[in-house]
This record gives structure tokens, sequence and C-alpha cells, in this order.
């Protein structure tokens, strides 16, 4: 979104007031097309099943808009065997098991980018672990907050205390996930098999810890493992609360199979085939799953469910590690209502398919992604309605302006909305927010909003003659400071209305100056 620059020659005139700077910097707008707004800071530890994390998370870019798990699939061609192959992942399982499960498990806190570091010992896989403190080959430094949850706590852990399933004081074992993400820095640390042992030193310890980057599509080292058997960072791919709350899942989800073969597929880096085998059919860590497009989402299905479909058929999930079901990762989050993923559950495997993916430099993550400029703020009068011009970058890339957002009671209607500019009219006064998209189909969709503030009268037109002239111009300078409780207040000074004639007033005029209204 940009603000148009004002007209600087007489306004630099009026000492008195504050000068206007050109645009403003653009909108965060996430690769779904939803706006973010600004980056909220982390003060402190949050848990992930609160309604501050929610906030957080709903206000980040979590992994680039272009990245793997952010990459819209539901346009890619299928591989030739992907019959097979989704017959042989639904035959590896029991016939009990041949439907999709949701298993509540992976959890995470938010850090604040100050949070104080911990040792941490490595066990089993020091060799590919990150983040290894100075001149030690098995203990790493990480950013441990003292209420740091373990996989499946609260949901999964009955009467324990969050410091009771850290110690694991029941031996009950498990992968035993542990999650931490600093948004500010842009970093993810993630464990498995972790643990607090009191008596130890130091205190932690854990098979493995990886790294990741929130922000760039840098791989970890090559064919290191992480705490999924793929290489993968399991954060970007958790169905969270917030999310669905909102009404989908915006990437690909994390999916377990019965058996993989010893190939790994980007963006993973690491296999663990066992039996190991390289049969075709088999999946590689890594290969794409979606739901098929001609599958009818259910009307009984929750708010909850139809989230994870649509996040299933646009980003589809990758195969991230083996296990004895065909599930995705849920958040073991208590908020969720009771029976929330019931039907989905039924949902059989051979409603998948499996698609051709795109490696490091290609698909969205090729030269050439196209930009799109909505174009300056507009305030116009619902009587002459305004006209919308985006400007986009590239060829044979479609675009189109939607509605994002109104306020008020009011509609907006764009007469052609697949053209860059179109003419859009008001049926009442509000604050309209427009989405400009381009798509060339290939790359992330390029996406930019214009706000248009829409009043009852033509804006900037003070003296009422239907255009907006040095005159308007001139009663609004001559008022300035003047509030509605002035002696020889005049009402038409105050363009805005909000009962001061101010530089607001003057910003207004200035940004219709020599507009003529019908």
């Amino acid at each position: 979104m940009k603000t148009a620059s004002p007209a600087a020659a007489w306004r630099l005139a009026l000492l008195f007031l504050s000068v206007v700077s050109g645009a403003s910097a653009a909108e965060r707008i996430n690769h779904e097309g939803r706006i973010l707004g600004p980056m909220l800071v982390v003060t402190a530890p949050v848990l992930f099943n609160t309604a501050q994390a929610d906030q957080i998370l709903s206000a980040m870019q979590i992994m680039p808009r272009d990245s793997a798990w952010n990459e819209d699939v539901s346009r890619r061609p299928l591989l030739t065997n992907s019959t097979a192959m989704i017959a042989r992942i639904s035959s590896d399982l029991a016939a009990s098991r041949r439907t999709l499960r949701l298993f509540e498990e992976m959890n995470f806190i938010l850090v604040p980018d100050n949070q104080p570091r911990v040792d941490i010992r490595f066990l089993d896989y020091p060799d590919e672990s990150d983040d290894l403190k100075a001149g030690s080959t098995d203990i790493g430094s990480y950013p441990l907050p003292t209420n740091l949850p373990v996989e499946t706590w609260p949901s999964g852990t009955g009467a324990l205390t969050l410091t009771q399933w850290q110690q694991d004081v029941n031996n009950d074992g498990g992968d035993r996930h542990a999650i931490v993400v600093m948004p500010g820095a842009g970093f993810i640390w993630e464990l498995w098999q972790s643990k607090q042992v009191p008596t130890a030193t130091p205190t932690w310890q854990a098979s493995n810890g990886a790294k990741f980057p929130l922000s760039t599509n840098v791989p970890r080292s090559t064919g290191w493992t992480s705490g999924d058997a793929a290489g993968l960072p399991m954060f970007p791919a958790l169905v969270r609360f917030d999310e669905c709350e909102r009404g989908m899942v915006e990437h690909a989800m994390r999916v377990v199979v019965k058996h993989s073969r010893a190939e790994y597929r980007y963006p993973a880096n690491h296999f663990a085939s066992s039996p190991s085998t390289t049969d075709p059919d088999v999946p590689a860590m890594g290969q794409r799953l979606r739901l098929k497009s001609g599958f009818v989402l259910p009307n009984n299905w929750t708010a909850q469910e139809r989230s994870v479909a649509l996040g299933l058929k646009k980003y589809g999930a990758l195969v991230a590690d083996n296990g004895g079901f065909f599930s995705i990762s849920i958040t073991p989050d208590q908020r969720w209502p009771a029976g929330c993923f019931d039907r989905i559950q039924t949902l059989a495997i051979d409603q998948f398919e499996v698609v051709q993916g795109t490696d490091a430099a290609a698909g969205p993550r090729s030269s050439g992604a196209r930009t799109a400029d909505a174009g300056p703020d507009q305030a116009v009068g619902v009587a002459a309605g305004a006209m919308l011009q985006g400007i986009a970058t590239g060829v044979n890339a479609t675009t189109h302006w939607s509605v994002y957002a109104a306020s008020g009671s009011g509609s907006a209607t764009v007469s052609t909305p697949d053209a860059l500019g179109s003419r859009v009219d008001f049926t009442a006064p509000g604050t309209y927010t427009f989405m400009l998209r381009v798509d060339d189909g290939v790359h992330t969709p390029a996406f930019d909003a214009v706000i248009l503030t829409v009043s009852a009268s033509n804006p900037g037109d003070v003296d009422g003659d239907r255009q907006v002239t040095a005159l308007d111009r001139t009663l609004v300078t001559n008022h300035l400071g003047q509030t509605s409780a002035s002696p020889g207040w005049d009402a038409r000074a105050d363009a805005d209305g909000n009962g001061a004639v101010t530089a607001a007033d003057i910003d207004v005029v200035t940004r219709n100056f020599g507009r003529t209204y019908p």
C-alpha cells in the first residue's frame, strides 16, 4: 500500500505544518495474500497454546514466501506412479489404519532474542547437531526456557506437571520432541528424545539438536538428521490453533508413512529406510502428497477439519518420517473443541495423490518472480466512485482485484476485476481495502493492497462547488486550529469531519487537488 505524495509547493509555504513524506512502506502480505500487520516483539517466553502466541504467529511470515512449505501444489502434475505409490502407502499399514490420523503431539515455545542459552548434551547424533559449544563434541548451547514444553504436553500428559513431564518421571519414553522458535532473530531449534535430568551436568539432554532459519531457504548440512528422519524442521508444518481459527492451514504439513525408500527429495536432506529399499513405489523423504482436488468437503465437517483439508488440497504434505500410521501432526492444544477432528480421520489414504515436486532453484524459487503495485491510497466520495490503477511486472501473468476488507455496512463493486485499471463503485461510505494479485502459475503470487477512504461527500471539495481548487485550500488554511467549539467555526473547512481543522484536512485537499466531481 502506498500513500500519495502531497503537493509540496504550497505545503512548504505553510511553515507551521509538517511536510508529509512520500510513499510509505508496503504492507507485509504473506504467500496466501493475507495482510500480516506489524511484527510483535516477544519479550518473554510464550507457550504455543495461548492467545498471546496466536497474535504473534498471525503476524509472522513462517518460512519464506517461496519456500517448499508455502508452495502452492494444487496445479502440479502427478507422478506417473502416483496411484501405485498411494496403494503402497496404504497396503503397508494394517487394514484398520488406512485412514488419515491427526495426532496431538508437537508443541513449541516462542522466545525473545535475548533468551539465555543453556547447555544440552547430545547423546546419539552429536556429529549431526547444530550450535555445539566451542571446543565441545557433544554439548550444545540452546535458548531453552524453564517452561520448555515437550511433545504431547499438555493434552496428552494427564495430571503430570510440565516439570514432571520434562523429567519423564514415569519413564514413558517416546520421541519427546521439543521446539523453540525465536521470531525476532528468525530461527528454530528442534530436539528429539529431550529430557531434563536434575542430577546430571548439564541437566538437559537429547539425541540430536537442529537449528533452522525462519527467513531463508538455506538447508541444513546435507545428510544430517533432525527431529524428523527427513532432516526437515517440524515447526513450519504443524497444524496450529490460530490458523484453524482463521479458516485455512496456509502451509504444507508433515506426513508420516510406514515405510520410506533410501532416497530424499527437496526440501528433505536425509533418509531412514528400514528395511532399506529403492523401490520407486515406496515414497522418498520429502515426497509431496496432496488431497485430491475432486474431493468434496462434507457439509458436516467442522471448521477445523475444513481448514486442514483446504491446506492439504493447496499446499499438500511432505513425507517427513516413518511410523505406524498415515498421520499428520497437530498441536496438543487444550483449546481444540472436543471431537473437532473425528470426521477427517475417516479419510481414506486413496483420497490422496503424489505430485511432482520442484527443486531448490525451480518452481517459485526460480528467477523471474512477478511484482504487484496497487497504487496510492485514495480519499473519494461515495457518489464519485474511484479508479483502481495497478502495476504488474512480467509477462504471462493474470491479475485480479478483490475486496479484502470493508468497514461499515456498505459494499464495493469492481467493474473489471481482472484488469489492472478498473472502476470501483460503493454503496455507502467507509474504509475499503482492495487487494491486487499477480499470478503467473509458477512463482508465489505477488500481492499489494490499497486503502480507499470513502466519504459521503466529495473529499477535498470543502466549499461545495464539486471541484478541488485553491479556494478549498484557502478555506482550510484560514481556519487551521479551529475546533467545533471555536467562535466563527466553519464546518466546511473540516474536510475529514473530526471536529477540528488540522493538517489532516490539508492532506485531504492535497490528495484530491485538481479533481472534479460529476
